[in-house]
């Protein structure tokens, strides 16, 4: 016997994605629902050899499912989720509205998996931002050998993670850069993404932190460790998909980089590929369609006293995403629920 289940904000690129990966991961569905607001009612969403038309997210009835996977963002997510949660479905949310909730799990599970259980106080689980998702992966594994005391990370993070606008608008800027008369000004970014970069993610706060750069402080602390200092400075750069972070990380005790790539190379979601040659590194557009956080350019720092660098990159409408919502659901299915 297997799962009934929801995904809502089945027709924008996160939503997709997670009809994907259901499928190609044979999560055990007896039955599904794509769910949409009313504008886009009727479209057709591919699961696997299916096809699904959606249906109403705002007249929708929960009771008698059990998992719902939401990618509505936080506004909608605030109206829908306590009406799945409190009809009995199990909420895993990709939304930041209920992240830094201490009563609901955030949850990365090859890092955390066993914070699902506390998924019933209130029927709610958190996926995290896309950039956290990929560093803690890399983090934790590491963590575990040498305790680490502090992490900056700088991001460049594709356009995709600001959703179809954002990758229409470079898009749309790119081609306009070669065409007189098409020139497209910024809508969706501060400023000019074509051939550019834009140090500004989300809304700055008063510390001049972005909320973006908060966010990966917040959720690394609640998902890993809440002593580790993390600092952040997050970018939006002109790619597609594919998030990519610079990581300097400050141990308490000494990890060669040898024993740090063997440790890596064990480690569950990671793969490393790390030659110091020519092309010996992945990069944002080689990730796109895999499961992996791919980590490179494995070495000592030392500039600090137990410092490691490396780079990370992962596709964020999988891992930073989609992905980990699926693996969410697998984990509370084989832990708590118990259906398939």
């Amino acid at each position: 016997m297997g799962y009934r289940v929801v995904v809502a904000g089945a027709t924008g690129n996160v939503g997709r994605e997670m009809l994907n990966i259901l499928a190609e991961r044979e999560f055990p569905v007896d039955e599904i629902a794509a769910l949409a607001s009313r504008k886009s009612l009727g479209t057709e969403v591919s699961f696997g050899d299916k096809t699904l038309k959606t249906k109403d997210l705002d007249t929708f009835d929960f009771t008698g499912w059990d998992i719902a996977l939401f990618a509505v963002g936080s506004e909608a997510t605030k109206s829908y989720a306590p009406k799945a949660a409190k009809a009995g479905c199990v909420v895993i949310d990709n939304s930041s509205l209920y992240r830094y909730d201490p009563e609901i799990p955030l949850v990365v599970p090859e890092v955390n998996a066993e914070a699902v259980d506390g998924y019933a106080k209130k029927n709610i689980i958190a996926n995290p931002n896309c950039s956290t998702a990929q560093m803690v992966v890399a983090l934790k594994p590491l963590h575990d050998r040498a305790k680490i005391k502090r992490v900056v990370v700088s991001t460049y993070q594709s356009v995709s993670g600001a959703g179809k606008e954002g990758i229409d608008e470079l898009w749309d800027q790119t081609k306009g850069m070669y065409v007189p008369g098409q020139e497209v000004a910024p809508s969706k970014f501060t400023k000019q993404i074509a051939f550019n970069v834009i140090p500004h993610i989300d809304v700055f706060m008063e510390d001049g932190q972005t909320k973006e750069e908060w966010k990966m402080v917040a959720e690394t602390k609640k998902i890993l460790d809440k002593s580790i200092k993390v600092t952040a400075t997050c970018v939006r750069v002109p790619v597609f998909v594919g998030h990519s972070e610079a990581v300097n990380i400050e141990f308490e005790e000494f990890l060669d980089e040898d024993e740090a790539r063997d440790i890596l190379r064990e480690a569950p979601g990671v793969m490393v590929v790390d030659k110091r040659e020519n092309g010996g590194y992945v990069t944002p557009v080689e990730c796109v369609g895999d499961y992996a956080t791919f980590v490179s350019r494995i070495r000592q720092d030392g500039t600090v006293e137990n410092g490691l660098n490396l780079w990370c990159v992962s596709d964020n409408l999988r891992k930073g995403a989609a992905l980990n919502a699926v693996q969410i659901a697998e984990v509370l299915g084989n832990r708590c629920l118990k259906k398939g």
